[in-house]
């Protein structure tokens, strides 16, 4: 009875390398969090026996799973052709997301309070309408009349120019 309902290993085993290929680290998210749950499943894929007997598969995987914004990492750690342990990539991983926080150029970002502007177009636009209406005041007051060359007549202006 057991077996006719157990779970085949192969079934699990797969799952479980799937999940580990497929792991990608978010671009904000803590390397130390990555690292933490990629060793958790080699601990399940070496549990099961998946068949990557090197230690340098795992690595690489690893590895693969960073941002681009550890290709500078990938290289220099490719290039020395250090053999570390999982846990010592891991512990490496977290200095270097140390160091690019501490000389990433930091950009001051702040609230911007737009009350200042607006209160400048609010300004602009009162300067606006008082130029406005005291132009209107000044044209208003005054009777409109043609000026020499125009004769006003019962159809409409006619030009005396000619």
């Amino acid at each position: 009875m057991k077996e006719l309902y157990a779970v085949p290993d192969r079934h699990i085993t797969y799952a479980m390398t799937k999940a580990f290929f497929d792991v990608i680290m978010i671009k904000r998210s803590s390397v130390r969090e990555h690292g933490v749950m990629m060793l958790s499943l080699v601990e399940k894929l070496k549990d099961l026996q998946a068949g990557f007997d090197k230690e340098e598969t795992y690595v690489d995987v690893i590895l693969q799973s960073l941002p681009p914004s550890y290709n500078q990492f990938i290289i220099n750690f490719n290039m020395s052709g250090l053999q570390k342990s999982l846990h010592g990539l891991i512990n490496m991983l977290v200095q270097y997301e140390a160091t690019i926080k501490k000389f990433a150029p930091s950009v001051l970002l702040g609230e911007v309070s737009t009350s200042k502007a607006k209160s400048k177009i609010a300004r602009r636009e009162k300067r606006k309408k008082d130029d406005m209406s005291s132009v209107a005041a000044r044209t208003s007051s005054a009777p409109v009349t043609p000026l020499g060359g125009v004769k006003q007549t019962g159809r409409g202006f006619v030009s005396q120019r000619f």
